[in-house]
């Protein structure tokens, strides 16, 4: 069976990001279902999978992180408005039995991704 999971990565102070607030939605013809809700952990990482399991199903999902409001915790001087803020990845499930690790690597100017497994 299969998995979702994520970490963040701050690049812009080489460390993992603690304490990311995380949304996971899933996309439907037009419609957006909010799934989980997680904070990153110490290492960057959520404490579990975000989905595992039948809970995993083939189709498009949305991954929304609160890198703006991290940096701002982290004393950082932001302008405003933010220019990344609330950072979404949008990205699809070919195969439930598959792992599916969504990372980001993210300062206050710039962001990037992978699929990881």
């Amino acid at each position: 069976m299969g998995k979702l999971s994520t970490h963040v990565l701050d690049t812009a102070h080489g460390r993992p990001a603690a304490g990311v607030a995380i949304e996971l939605y899933a996309l439907d013809a037009g419609s957006r279902t909010l799934l989980a809700q997680a904070r990153t952990n110490a290492e960057g990482r959520c404490d579990a999978p975000l989905l595992e399991g039948d809970a995993l199903q083939a189709g498009r999902y949305e991954l929304v992180f609160a890198a703006g409001d991290y940096f701002a915790a982290q004393g950082v001087a932001l302008p405003d408005p933010r220019f990344v803020d609330r950072v979404t990845i949008a990205f699809g499930v070919a195969d439930p039995g598959q792992n599916y690790h969504v990372p980001l690597v993210v300062t206050p100017w710039s962001y990037s991704t992978y699929r990881g497994s």
